[in-house]
């Protein structure tokens, strides 16, 4: 099982919403047959059936084994990722664009950024895969906290020319040679979490993941 899947489909996107599918995803985390799915939800077998069905044409859930109960085959089946990410090419029409209206201040702009790099990234994984062949990428995520908002602006303006002086530094101007590759950096308060939810690596001081 993958640890995440993008969905790029417009109509798997659709299937995946549906609160009843959405269930089922999270439920087959463990792979089960319908009729355990229906005991632990507490619908009827058939229309979890025509759920999972739904899924399944999707790519959404996967037949993980054959048991033969009798004279009934017991369809055990799976979800095909723990977790799902729904990638802005499932409404190609409005996704956003970040070149549409660049502003490095803008959290608007930051968030079509993150969109790109979901469906960039969706992309390069679906084709990767397909010639099965590896992916070569890096993510860095860490957090901080800022003892004012003049040192975050001097963490801003240190970071911008740093990256800025390692991309000239390693840019090639030879376009017969090598792969581009997009670099995104991001800088946003952090999201409290409920209380119970916090941990150690709670907001206080810089962790790489």
């Amino acid at each position: 099982m993958l640890n995440v899947a993008v969905i790029e489909d417009a109509a798997a996107a659709e299937a995946s919403l549906d609160p009843i599918r959405a269930l089922l995803l999270a439920e087959l985390r463990h792979p089960a047959s319908a009729a355990t799915v229906a005991g632990r939800i507490g619908l009827p077998r058939q229309k979890v059936n025509y759920h999972l069905k739904a899924l399944e044409k999707h790519g959404l859930v996967v037949l993980v084994e054959e048991r033969r109960k009798g004279n009934v085959t017991e369809r055990i089946m799976g979800s095909a990722a723990e977790s799902f990410v729904i990638s802005p090419a499932a409404l190609p029409g409005v996704a956003p664009d970040p070149a549409l209206a660049p502003d490095r201040l803008s959290a608007r702009w930051m968030l079509a950024v993150a969109a790109k790099l979901v469906k960039d990234i969706g992309t390069l994984i679906t084709g990767a895969d397909r010639a099965n062949q590896p992916l070569a990428t890096f993510a860095l995520d860490g957090e901080l906290t800022f003892a004012n908002p003049a040192d975050r602006a001097a963490f801003v303006g240190e970071l911008a020319a740093t990256m800025g002086a390692l991309m000239e530094k390693y840019h090639s101007d030879n376009p017969d040679v090598g792969r581009k590759h997009r670099i995104v950096v991001a800088l946003h308060p952090s999201v409290k979490a409920p209380e119970n939810q916090q941990t150690a690596g709670s907001p206080g001081h810089l962790e790489e993941q």
